[in-house]
Parts: structure tokens; sequence; C-alpha cells
């Protein structure tokens, strides 16, 4: 019986090792076509679109709620210590270096990373992608390369969008609802922000898109089985983006925080 535990939990290592092992080949892979002519100048710009532009409204209202949620509850925090007038540098460094980046790429995980997932997927189980190698055309150069440049630039732009949005919810709700003074606030958000909090969010955000695309294509590179199989990609191409996210954001804060 102990053997057989001991077994079972040998078995689930070396299967997380091996996808591990997986992910980091197919890494490498897409990183060296990355940077490796040729590139399909079309297919990068219609993924700039199909993940920058139409990926605006839902990060938009994601930031401007968040911005305007945040400073109401730093709000009703801070009065109970009589510091309600940190509530702008606060909401603004909240948002720039953290919420923003990680909320615009949860955001565009499940809206982009599913449909990468998806349409890659969908074109493995009917052989499409074989059917592009028979055409002596890289599977990675036309379908990967692309969705990974477009995202890894795409998604600091929705981020530092997000960032003015956001901020601009904050500053809507503590003058209408929480009687600031429009002029104070606005002295107290840039007094104390700083260039690199603003850079580090948008570094964050550089990965975050890597991560989302890298995900996307892998999973939907390949799945297996049919229809099935590709709703089984598409969910993980979802959750793996989603994790590796937030794992990925604690050690960028360590590397990108000054330690005393």
């Amino acid at each position: 019986m102990e053997w057989n535990f001991f077994a079972a939990i040998g078995r689930v290592f070396i299967s997380f090792m091996a996808a591990v092992g997986r992910i980091t080949k197919f890494t490498a892979i897409s990183l060296r076509h990355c940077i490796v002519p040729p590139f399909y100048l079309s297919l990068f710009l219609r993924q700039l679109m199909n993940i920058g532009y139409y990926s605006l409204p839902v990060v938009g209202m994601t930031a401007l709620f968040t911005g305007m949620v945040l400073a109401l509850q730093i709000y009703d925090g801070s009065s109970r210590f009589n510091a309600e007038s940190a509530v702008p540098t606060i909401v603004v460094i909240g948002l720039t270096r953290e919420l923003s980046p990680v909320l615009s790429g949860l955001m565009v995980a499940g809206r982009v990373g599913a449909a990468i997932a998806a349409e890659i997927g969908t074109m493995r189980v009917t052989e499409q992608i074989d059917a592009l190698s028979t055409l002596s055309t890289n599977p990675f150069k036309y379908l990967v390369t692309p969705r990974i440049l477009a995202a890894v630039i795409t998604l600091p732009f929705l981020v530092l969008l997000g960032d003015i949005i956001g901020v601009a919810g904050g500053f809507l709700v503590a003058t209408e609802s929480l009687g600031f003074n429009p002029g104070n606030y606005l002295t107290n958000t840039f007094e104390f922000l700083q260039v690199r909090d603003v850079v580090s969010g948008l570094i964050k955000a550089a990965v975050f898109g890597f991560i989302v695309a890298l995900m996307g294509c892998y999973h939907g590179f390949n799945s297996v089985g049919g229809a099935q199989g590709v709703g089984k990609a598409t969910t993980n191409a979802v959750v793996s983006s989603f994790v590796l996210i937030l794992i990925s954001d604690y050690f960028l804060t360590v590397m990108l925080t000054i330690q005393p």
C-alpha cells in the first residue's frame, strides 16, 4: 500500500516535469522564431488589432471600476486613522504598480488566450497545421510568432491606458462622492508618483502578454481529440495563464521593488 502511494506521487512528479520540459522546449523554439526572420507583417498587424484594439473595452471598464472601488475602500480604511489625504497616492501607486497590469493581464488572458487556443486547436485537429508544413510554411512563424509579438507589444499600451482610466475613475469618485478638492487630489496624485512605478507595471504587462500568448499557442498547438480536445485546450490555456500571471507577478515584484 505504501509503495503504491509513493508510486502515485512519482508518476505525478514525472508527469509534471515532462510537462515543464515540453513547455520549455516550446518556449525556446518560439523565442528563436521571434527574433529570426522571415516575419509575416500582415499577420502581425492583424493580431495587433485582435489582441490590442478589441481588448480596449474590457480593459477600460475593468480599470475604471477598479479605480472607483479602490478609492472608496481606501477612503473607508484610512478615515479610521484620519489619513484621508493618502487616498490619491495609494490609488495611483496601487493601480500603476499592481492592479492595472495584473487585472489587464487576466482580462486579456480570458478573452485572447482562449481565442488563440481555440483557433490553433481547431487548426490542429483539422490537420491545417500539417498542411502548412506540407506547403513549406513554418507553423511557428505563421501562427505563434505574430501572436506572441503582438501580445508583448500591445499589453503595455493597454495597461498604460488602464492606468489613466483607473486614476480618472478614482478622481471622479473622490471629488464627486467623497468631497475631495479636485486640485488637491491631482496634486497629491502626481506628487508622490515616480517613473519607476509606471515602468514596473509596463514591464509586468509585457511579461504577462508573453505568458498569455505562449499558453494559448502551446495548448492549442498540442490539442488532440477533436472538439472535446479543443475545449480542453482552451480551458487549460486560460487556467495556466491565470496561474502563471499570479506566480510571475510575485517574482517580478521582488525584482522590481528596491529593497531597503
